[in-house]
């Protein structure tokens, strides 16, 4: 891909490096469409949308609405989280009653409720490391991974000291009960699809 000259004058300005300006790039480049994109501490990464990856984003986001507001529940909306340059889109999130966004018009990581990401190949080392540990950083009070590889999902609650201590790991078809955490349900996972 040639990158037009415009931002190659703006990588070489020596103006400090900001979310915004690299998200006002990712809007000037030709993104295939399908392809989400986020930044994970200063990197930028686009993956394609699979179709096994949409199911189970689908599913887990129907199963959201039938207890919440079309408002709180999001997709692939850009939150920034503490940390070196972290601008996530994450798969799903709920935001918290009352959530409001911030002055720049984004929502606020501080209402973060819930969390889920689906495991893509090129990107899982992302889900399970840095965006994990930023995710406790930042309070979020349930994160959910499903990886439709291995037919597990992976359940982290209490964020404390920048650390999950609670954690859970079952096959798909066992229920992620979340009915003690800010979630209040259980979400059905005999339907997620494997790859």
């Amino acid at each position: 891909m040639t990158v037009p000259e415009d931002r190659i004058e703006m990588a070489e300005s020596g103006d400090a490096l900001t979310l915004d300006r690299m998200f006002e790039w990712l809007e000037k480049m030709p993104v295939p469409e399908g392809y989400r994109t986020e930044i994970v501490g200063g990197h930028i990464f686009m993956t394609p949308q699979r179709d096994t990856h949409w199911e189970i984003v689908l599913d887990i986001v129907e199963q959201l609405r039938a207890k919440y507001p079309r408002g709180r529940v999001k997709s692939d909306v850009r939150i920034d989280y503490p940390g070196h340059l972290n601008g996530f889109a994450s798969d799903v999130t709920l935001m918290a009653e009352g959530a409001e966004k911030n002055a720049k018009g984004l929502w606020r990581c501080e209402d973060v409720a819930f969390v889920a990401e689906v495991i893509s190949r090129s990107t899982a080392g992302n889900d399970y490391g840095p965006k994990k540990d930023t995710y406790a950083a930042a309070g979020v009070p349930v994160y959910l991974i499903v990886d439709p590889y291995t037919g597990e999902w992976h359940l982290h609650t209490l964020p404390k000291d920048g650390a999950y201590r609670g954690t859970a790991r079952y096959d798909f078809g066992i229920e992620v009960d979340l009915t003690g955490t800010a979630v209040g349900l259980v979400l059905g996972t005999d339907e997620f699809p494997r790859d």
